[in-house]
């Protein structure tokens, strides 16, 4: 135990600087995931069309070990960030894709009826009413995505990718027991970290009547 809390001590500024590099990876992976699923998923769900490829595809992505997905892409793009970007990307971007689809096509139909009796364009009902209802579940979807990112962002170092925690976690020989411990620790602790910070992002994007809608049956 003396062993593992010296470690943080010990090796405060290699642990910050790997943090630091283990966050920029996971962000940028979840951030090209959002961009990606979020509108193709919204629109897909805005048609009503495609459940069962989105399902379907989104099923066959998550069944497959991100270590594999690895060795698959250093084949196409050789050892580096590329390789491990790609592959975080494909784990996240099945979980924001179904999220963000089911979540717009479960939009009570008579809200969209409604908005559609008013005038509102097809954009404009996504825009204004299908996504800021959507925004619980799409973001439930965002950040279980970091979660496993952040979780998964060690396999840098067998992709040829330095600068990660991965760097203490996959080196036991050269950190011992202990910091591989403590750099597990530290992503841990990022995953919930980066969670929590959604969490609020959520609450701030999520319209108030919906939250106060959510929050009712909890109080009666």
């Amino acid at each position: 135990m003396t062993g593992y809390l010296s470690f943080f001590s010990d090796q405060a500024a290699l642990l910050v600087r790997l943090t630091v590099g283990h966050i920029l990876l996971s962000v940028v992976a979840v951030v090209i995931s959002i961009v990606i699923a979020v509108p193709l998923g919204a629109w897909i769900g805005h048609l009503h069309r495609g459940s069962f490829l989105v399902v379907n595809a989104g099923n066959v992505l998550r069944s497959l070990p991100t270590l594999a997905i690895v060795a698959i892409v250093i084949a196409l793009f050789g050892f580096g960030y590329v390789n491990i970007t790609v592959a975080l990307v494909i784990l996240a971007f099945p979980l924001v894709l179904t999220n963000t689809f089911t979540a717009v096509e479960g939009v009570d139909p008579g809200t969209v009826e409604a908005a559609r009796g008013m005038g509102m364009t097809g954009w404009q009902i996504l825009t204004r009413v299908e996504l800021p209802s959507s925004i619980p579940l799409m973001m439930s979807g965002i950040r279980t995505s970091w979660v496993y990112v952040v979780a998964t962002a060690y396999l840098a170092t067998f992709a040829g990718a330095t600068g990660t925690l991965g760097d203490v976690i996959a080196n036991i020989s050269g950190y011992g027991l202990t910091g591989v411990l403590a750099a597990a620790t530290v992503s841990i602790v990022l995953a919930f970290l980066g969670d929590a910070l959604l969490g609020l992002v959520e609450r701030g994007l999520t319209p108030t009547g919906l939250a106060l809608a959510q929050r009712a049956p909890a109080t009666t």
